[in-house]
């Protein structure tokens, strides 16, 4: 198997599997805020047994990577709805809270954290199965060479220091000649053997251009003035906008319908690969929230009604509890302010990637 530190230093490889958010549960619990969706900052500090200056200092030197996979620095507006929501101390000015994925991407840049080291081990688990099961032959046998080489190296690297320091260095140092190894010799090769595979050459291609797409709609998401012109829309402006973020996500035939009856569906619409859509919005004030009720009506005519595939309810507020609670009972995509936010800055929502 490919060592776990191989990750710590490949962001190619690490934006290969940063979908694996289930591996989380397998080494640790993840505690989440009251959302559901996201931890804080002493929350992850917690997860992973480390200080929350830690934390910080990695933010601060990944942001950009951190940022693309789900991590958002609360503050103004949002932040008021947020502290709502989350009980947050009405006093804090800023408030960093990380997505799953956000919460992986950290597991693979964290060095001084026996969870993180865990969590990468678990991820390169979980990966060389599906590579074993998916791979063409012999790409799967190339990395198998490779991941012996790698462990044999690495072994007698760690046996020469062990055999020749006898004092409390020799861990560190033998942890150093680990990282040397991977750093200069094993990831240049690594990533040769990811990109010379057909088919992850196609997803990163892709991948990139989507990292590119959503850097053009920040660009221009932040000239055209963000959540605060959001909240400036009338509620027909609101529905047009949503109808644009479907069409930009490749939705075909996308008809606003609240005005021709009162069925609490605002857009209705295909996916890029043919599933049925159904559009809720909201245009509140950002410290209202959506209660359960209009959850509950939603829901029955999304799937009674119109038999949805995809159903979304989308708000520039946030959501009750008991009202996210029938969201995932029932299959419904609620979308809050954050998530919102972050749709309109170009990311697209995962519940419309084609299956």
């Amino acid at each position: 198997m490919v060592h776990e530190g191989v990750l710590l230093e490949s962001k190619t490889l690490r934006e290969s599997v940063v979908e694996r958010t289930e591996v989380l549960d397998k080494v640790k619990k993840l505690e989440l805020l009251p959302d559901d969706r996201h931890t804080s900052t002493a929350g992850l500090a917690a997860y992973f047994e480390v200080g929350v200056e830690a934390i910080k200092s990695l933010v601060k030197d990944h942001r950009d990577e951190l940022e693309s996979n789900g991590y958002w620095l609360l503050s103004g507006p949002e932040l008021r709805s947020f502290k709502d929501l989350c009980g947050i101390d009405p006093r804090v000015r800023s408030y960093a809270i990380f997505s799953r994925r956000a919460v992986l991407n950290v597991a693979m840049l964290l060095r001084d954290s026996e969870v993180a080291r865990q969590v990468r081990t678990h991820l390169l688990d979980a990966e060389e199965r599906h590579r074993a099961a998916h791979s063409h032959p012999p790409v799967d046998n190339l990395v198998h060479s490779l991941a012996a080489w790698l462990d044999e190296h690495i072994a007698r690297m760690v046996a020469e220091h062990l055999s020749q320091i006898t004092d409390e260095r020799t861990v560190q140092i033998a942890e150093d000649a680990v990282r040397t190894v991977v750093g200069k010799s094993v990831v240049p090769l690594l990533n040769l053997t990811i990109q010379s595979d057909s088919e992850q050459r196609r997803q990163l291609s892709e991948l990139r251009e989507e990292i590119n797409q959503v850097k053009r709609v920040q660009r221009m998401w932040t000239a055209t003035g963000g959540m605060a012109a959001m909240d400036a829309m009338t509620w027909r402006e609101f529905e047009d906008h949503i109808a644009g973020l479907c069409r930009r996500d490749g939705c075909v035939s996308v008809a606003n319908t609240s005005a021709n009856s009162d069925l609490s569906a605002d857009l209705v619409c295909r996916t890029a690969d043919g599933r049925l859509l159904v559009v809720q919005c909201k245009h509140f004030a950002p410290h209202r929230k959506v209660e359960s009720g209009e959850m509950q009506k939603f829901i029955g005519m999304a799937k009674v009604e119109y038999e949805a595939d995809v159903a979304l309810f989308v708000t520039t507020s946030l959501f009750s509890p008991a009202a996210l609670d029938l969201a995932a009972k029932h299959g419904v995509t609620a979308v809050h302010r954050g998530l919102l936010e972050a749709w309109s800055a170009g990311t697209r929502l995962q519940v419309l990637r084609p299956g």
